[in-house]
């Protein structure tokens, strides 16, 4: 655990850390400006918080259908078991509740290769393609209320006090996720022809030194992007993400039980969790302060909740949200930690155990890119 610890450290060190920090800030500045703190503490001090107890159990529900997820987008690399999956899902969380720009999910690729031999590059194809669908069904929630939303803010999108177009922001956003997505199904049924761009590509723009190994790390990353090629499997991806997201919608609306002041449907708790997990795209400091904690309020606020009643929820909700799977996460992470001299020497499709075979380039640029 002391990388992690250097890791934040040399995290705290770079630009991009102190820029999430700003825009946290501006974002907590925007939602709680006017807050009336009696009022807020009254809420907090009220609330019934046996409720978090179901609202956690259906999250951890989510947790396991996005290893189960996870694991059916791998069959094509390597057949793991779901409970194996379950654990790596978790630290990927810890990192991306811990490390600024998401890198956990490099962290999660990372502990994968570490204990069963698939190949980063791989791997990280079928996160991409997670995180894809993760926003397409966002979207999907939020078009769902959209006309309720633009009714409630008259039309204009004024929402915290600030116009914000929401239609033409979620409209782009759909036709951003839905391209990608094209782009990506379009590249795993064709890979002949995918591979031809790649070589392209590396011949013309990558320099002479680095175009063995770009080209081997673009191969093994299309390798990941093989169960695009079924549309049964789109769609068995596109269900299973649904659920993920009805889920963790219902510990929206667990957590909303410890609040009888916030009384909303759960068509508008879908609306909220669409918005703040967009939001949470946006660089913030470490477990996206302020990213979500902004547009939750703002959607309650539009709804008629007070905003010291939306603070308190909100913050208790970000709460539960995070604590719980960052303290498994590093539970499961400080049983097996990742070593990234074990890491280097074993080779792609290689169980762990065996290092008689030297390190792979991708080992490596991966450990430069993660270990401090």
């Amino acid at each position: 655990m002391d990388r992690i610890a250097r890791g934040r450290i040399a995290g705290m060190k770079n630009w991009r850390f102190w820029i999430g920090i700003i825009i946290s800030a501006v974002f907590l500045y925007i939602s709680l400006r006017g807050l009336k703190l009696a009022e807020f503490v009254q809420a907090l001090t009220s609330a019934n918080y046996w409720w978090l107890v179901p609202g956690i159990a259906v999250y951890f529900v989510g947790v396991w259908v996005r290893a189960w997820r996870w694991h059916y987008m791998l069959r094509p690399l390597k057949k793991i078991p779901t409970n194996k999956m379950f654990p790596i899902v978790t630290i990927g969380y810890l990192g991306n509740n811990i490390f600024p720009a998401r890198a956990g999910e490099l962290l999660r690729s990372a502990v994968l290769r570490q204990r069963e031999g698939v190949a980063i590059s791989a791997s990280l194809a079928t996160v991409v393609i997670e995180r894809i669908f993760d926003g397409v069904v966002m979207l999907a929630f939020v078009f769902l209320n959209l006309p309720e939303l633009a009714r409630l803010t008259q039309n204009s999108g004024l929402i915290a006090g600030i116009s914000i177009p929401i239609p033409e922001l979620a409209i782009i956003g759909a036709l951003v996720f839905f391209g990608a997505l094209l782009v990506f199904i379009v590249a795993a049924m064709f890979p002949p022809v995918t591979e031809k761009f790649v070589d392209i590509f590396v011949e013309r723009f990558v320099p002479k030194r680095f175009k063995v190994q770009t080209r081997s790390v673009a191969l093994r990353f299309l390798t990941g992007l093989e169960s695009l090629r079924s549309p049964f499997e789109v769609l068995m991806i596109f269900f299973t993400t649904v659920i993920i997201w009805l889920l963790e919608t219902a510990k929206y609306w667990f957590v909303m039980q410890s609040f009888p002041e916030v009384n909303v449907s759960f068509f508008t708790l879908m609306l909220m969790n669409g918005i703040v997990n967009l939001a949470t795209t946006i660089p913030s400091a470490p477990g996206y302060v302020g990213t979500f904690d902004a547009p939750g309020i703002a959607v309650l606020e539009a709804y008629g909740v007070p905003q010291a009643v939306a603070a308190s929820y909100t913050l208790v909700l970000h709460v539960a949200l995070w604590l719980p799977i960052t303290l498994l996460g590093a539970y499961y992470y400080l049983r097996q930690p990742l070593r990234w001299e074990d890491l280097k020497q074993m080779p792609v499709g290689q169980p762990p155990g065996d290092k008689d075979t030297p390190a792979t380039e991708e080992a490596g640029a991966a450990g430069k890119q993660v270990a401090p």
